[in-house]
Formats: structure tokens, sequence, C-alpha cells
């Protein structure tokens, strides 16, 4: 008996195989969470990037606006405003573990040997370490100032550290 039912059964024709476009409604699901994915992990690392470097905007500006204020707050004001930022440049730039205890001499030579440009911190500078603890009657219009301010200015615009040596490798035709 169930080969008399076989026996009747015949192969359907002339019915292709379905196409692969357009896709089914859980591809165009998944393609569309896998767009949302990709947009999101590339802000996330726009806006990581740009907090990273957000010191060297701010530093750029303040030390721009401290080059063209610089005569009416007088040179006292000035020199600690540079030396303050500077040090927030360093410890930006390098991290506290590296500069935050440094003072003095000690201090001017570290400018220098981190200072992608070579500027003479340790003779230029001796300013930074006197005109903002003299006494108040010893008052300049900040001329005396401006290049250490050029430098300051010069240092923020540079590459970072890392990234020339990355570079220099990369001449060298290594990784």
């Amino acid at each position: 008996m169930r080969q008399d039912l076989a026996a009747g059964l015949r192969d359907i024709r002339g019915l292709d195989a379905p196409g692969w476009w357009p896709p089914a409604p859980g591809w165009w699901i998944l393609a569309a969470a896998l767009m949302a994915l990709l947009w999101f992990a590339w802000r996330w690392y726009r806006v990581r990037a740009m907090r990273k470097e957000y010191w060297r905007r701010d530093a750029y500006d303040r030390l721009m606006a401290l080059k063209r204020d610089r005569r009416q707050l007088g040179s006292k004001a000035a020199a600690g405003q540079l030396s303050e930022l500077l040090r927030r440049m360093a410890l930006a730039r390098c991290g506290r573990r590296e500069c935050a205890g440094l003072a003095g001499d000690h201090w001017l030579q570290w400018l220098r040997d981190h200072d992608p440009r070579g500027f003479d911190w340790p003779r230029k500078g001796q300013l930074l370490k006197t005109l903002p603890y003299a006494p108040n009657d010893l008052e300049g219009d900040g001329r005396e100032l401006r290049p250490l301010i050029n430098a300051a200015i010069r240092w923020v615009v540079s590459e970072a550290p890392q990234r020339r040596k990355r570079a220099k490798k990369r001449r060298r035709g290594g990784v």
C-alpha cells in the first residue's frame, strides 16, 4: 500500500531556488546593528583621541593669550602664568612621575632635554626661577618673556615624542 502512494507522487518542477537578493529581514536587522556598533566604536575612539590631545589646544590658546596680554599683566604675573603653563604641559606630555618633583635648575634642564626644538631653557629661562618670586616693585612690561613664550608655543605645536619615534622607525624600515 505504501508503494501505491509513493508511485503517485512526482517531483515538483518549475520552482527556482530562492535568490540571494533581497536578503531576509533578519539580515537587514543584523546589518543595521553592525553599522550602529561601528559608528559608536568610531565615535568612542574619536572622543577619546580628542580628550587625549585637548591639553595641546588649551595650552596653545592660553599661551597665545599670554603672549598678547603680557604687557598688561606685567612681567611678574606673566612669568608666573608661563611657569604654571609649562608645568601643566610637561605633566600632560610626559606624566607626573617624570617631571612633577623638579624645581629650579633641574626643572630648566629637564625642559631643555625634552624640548623638541632644543631651546636653551637653563640659560634663557632663569627669569622663570626668579621673577615670579621677586618683590612687587620689580615690574617690567614682559618683553623679556617673549622668547620664552615663543619657545613654549613651539613645544606645544611640535609632535608628541612617541609619534616622532614611530616615524623615525618607519623611515629606517622598521615597524
